[in-house]
């Protein structure tokens, strides 16, 4: 039960307390501290949180030395003999750590506290709805945000603890490469690290449990992403379970269940990447009556405000989207709420977030896919354009994958997005603007794209879409003019 409303303080030591300095809580600070509110963060490990210290930089600093090997590897194909390419693994991994490094201030006591947020190191807890103790005292505030971010899921696979797995939050303590990985989940953390890996040298299996990878991506984009991972070396084994492991005569073995059969493999090292957990223990969120979903996210409404009224929650600990971009945009509207929710309230929208996966190819999305639309039964029309055509891709030895664009029926109004290839992610941005801001496909197609760029293949897609939906009667008569005019 929460506290009743005579236990709130008559006065408050401060407008606002954050729990957890990741992006969701990063931003809510530096919303807070803008509209100057007083604001006190407290974090009880790394500012920057998982996507800086463990997960997004670190993981796309890998991505670019194993695409960097991938591409010396190439060289033939474009005229470049660069011999034996050989991976200093040691010295890859301490360019993760500097690329950490360089981007730590951003995200440091030092910003935060210039910005005129009191920044606490220590172990949250909160007391009531509006007090959290840290360091021995305790603090009161007017609201209080949650963003205390996720970790990642172990499942309970007997003898998995023996292994000594690794996750996204350890790997990056390696100091040599696995020779044989095995990588548990084809999600899109699972099918990066089992490219990145197989790249750089290892011997990659991944095992998924479903019968393909990147279940929330439609087909086709996976199978481009499952032919790529195989190309690069990667055995993938969908529909096979991970049921028990063990180690003998000092060799670590995993048994698998699928396909009508059981396999025994040896590996030397696992990476389990089979989904996130929202942070909600030792927060003393049961006791001042914060309600839990099924998940284990904290549930929020559409204002992201908890059962307790003035308690909220953004970022992975409150859902639905594990993005670190989702997290800030979340951010703003907790913050908002938070500090000026008595005076007028903002609901979330969730009604354009992107995505990408950072395999190669990219698999960017936005809006409805073409199975999600399917699958509800929805009426739309899909265009869609090969980038093996686009000159640019072609140039760069990029000539693979796809744009594919959803509309409404009888309109030119994007409801979705999905692009496969070489920066897919960016050439998705074009997508995000035109749903978030109502410009349709003939806007693109009328849109100047320089050439030769890969944006292109964006106009490309417009001008599928209008080829699609040309007048027929119109060119019938305008062929009549034009032979009238021959004479």
């Amino acid at each position: 039960m929460s506290a009743p409303p005579s236990d709130r303080p008559r006065k408050f030591d401060t407008n606002l307390v954050v729990v957890g300095a990741g992006s969701a809580g990063l931003v809510s600070a530096y919303i807070a501290a803008s509209a100057k509110a007083r604001v006190t963060l407290i974090e009880r490990e790394k500012m920057g949180g998982d996507c800086l210290n463990t997960g997004c930089v670190p993981s796309k600093a890998l991505i670019k030395s194993a695409a960097v090997a991938a591409g010396m590897r190439r060289g033939a194909e474009f005229g470049v003999h660069a011999g034996d390419v050989r991976v200093d693994f040691p010295r890859v991994m301490e360019r993760v750590r500097e690329v950490i490094r360089r981007i730590e201030p951003h995200d440091s006591v030092e910003r935060y506290t210039n910005l005129g947020v009191d920044c606490v190191q220590g172990e949250a807890t909160i007391t009531s709805p509006w007090s959290v103790a840290v360091n021995g005292r305790t603090l009161t505030a007017r609201s209080i945000i949650i963003a205390s971010g996720g970790r990642p899921a172990v499942p309970p696979i007997p003898g998995l603890d023996e292994v000594r797995p690794l996750t996204s939050e350890n790997v990056w303590e390696l100091e040599s490469l696995p020779s044989r990985l095995l990588v548990l989940g084809g999600g899109p953390i699972g099918c990066e690290l089992a490219q990145s890996f197989a790249r750089l040298g290892s011997q990659v299996t991944l095992v998924e449990m479903l019968p393909r990878l990147l279940t929330k991506e439609d087909q086709d984009a996976a199978d481009l992403v499952h032919a790529s991972l195989k190309a690069d070396g990667v055995n993938i084994m969908t529909g096979y379970k991970a049921s028990g492991f063990s180690v003998a005569a000092g060799q670590k073995q995993v048994t698998c269940e699928g396909e009508g059969e059981t396999l025994q493999l040896t590996f030397d090292e696992v990476l389990v990447a089979v989904g996130r957990r929202a942070n909600t223990q030792d927060l003393g969120l049961e006791q001042v009556g914060v309600a839990l979903n099924k998940n284990g996210t904290v549930s929020v409404n559409q204002y992201l405000q908890s059962s307790c009224p003035s308690i909220y929650a953004c970022g992975d600990v409150a859902g639905p989207y594990q993005l670190t971009h989702a997290a800030a945009h979340q951010a703003w509207y907790c913050a908002m709420n938070a500090l000026f929710g008595g005076i007028k309230k903002f609901k979330v929208d969730y009604s354009v977030i992107p995505w990408t996966t950072f395999t190669d190819p990219e698999v960017a999305r936005v809006g409805m896919s073409e199975d999600e639309a399917r699958a509800a039964n929805r009426p739309v029309e899909i265009t869609r354009y090969g980038i093996d055509d686009l000159d640019r891709a072609i140039t760069d030895g990029e000539d693979h994958g796809f744009v594919k664009v959803l509309t409404s029926p009888g309109s030119d109004r994007v409801v979705g997005a999905t692009i496969v290839g070489h920066h897919a992610g960016d050439l998705l941005t074009e997508y995000v603007t035109a749903m978030r801001h109502g410009l349709g496909m003939r806007k693109l197609l009328s849109t100047i794209h320089s050439y030769p760029t890969l944006a292109e293949a964006n106009k490309f897609a417009a001008g599928e879409w209008q080829k699609q939906r040309l007048p027929e009667r119109l060119l019938g008569l305008a062929r009549r003019f034009h032979a009238w005019r021959l004479g």
